[in-house]
């Protein structure tokens, strides 16, 4: 095992997600959330497996280099959202700068008829939820939070996390059979 250091991660390039139909996720992500659809991949095979697979693949870049990008496969399929998982879990959260920016966002998408939830007060960010067109739950948050709380959550994250995996693996043990 090597003791170097992993290289640092500089950041996120991009996260991808399955999509219905490119068009109508370019209209929502380009033209009511202001992301610039940026790239466009139309291949008929995928790259890192070679299996056969006409799609094409679109990112939208946020203000910081970082994407969002999509696969549509051809067939007007979305992703499945996971049986085990409630519908709150699996999101992605993009950050925007001040609370009058979530709040207009809001708005706008209010206007665009869909359905918002919040703004939720987490403590340290401000957030609203509201679903894309292919069931993906996106949350715009603003962090509220000062310098020095951060750094509070972060020297108290792994005591915080290593008492969470101790409870959860006696609660575990106490309920499967001897």
């Amino acid at each position: 095992m090597s003791n170097s250091r992993p290289a640092p991660v500089l950041g996120l390039h991009h996260f991808a997600w399955r999509c219905r139909d490119a068009e109508e996720t370019r209209h929502f992500y380009e033209d009511i959330l202001g992301l610039q659809l940026v790239h466009v991949i139309r291949l008929d095979r995928v790259p890192s497996t070679g299996e056969y697979c006409p799609y094409v693949h679109v990112f939208f870049e946020m203000a910081d280099g970082s994407n969002i990008a999509f696969f549509d496969l051809g067939d007007a399929t979305a992703a499945l959202p996971s049986p085990n998982t409630p519908s709150w879990v699996n999101h992605i959260a993009l950050r925007l700068e001040t609370l009058e920016q979530l709040e207009a966002m809001k708005a706008r998408l209010i206007e665009h008829g869909i359905d918002v939830l919040g703004v939720t007060d987490h403590h340290f960010v401000r957030s609203i939820y509201f679903f894309d067109p292919n069931g993906l739950r996106v949350e715009l948050t603003v962090p509220v939070a000062p310098v020095e709380e951060l750094a509070g959550y972060k020297m108290r994250a792994r005591p915080a996390l290593d008492a969470w995996t101790a409870e959860k693996d006696k609660a575990v043990s106490e309920t499967r059979p001897a």
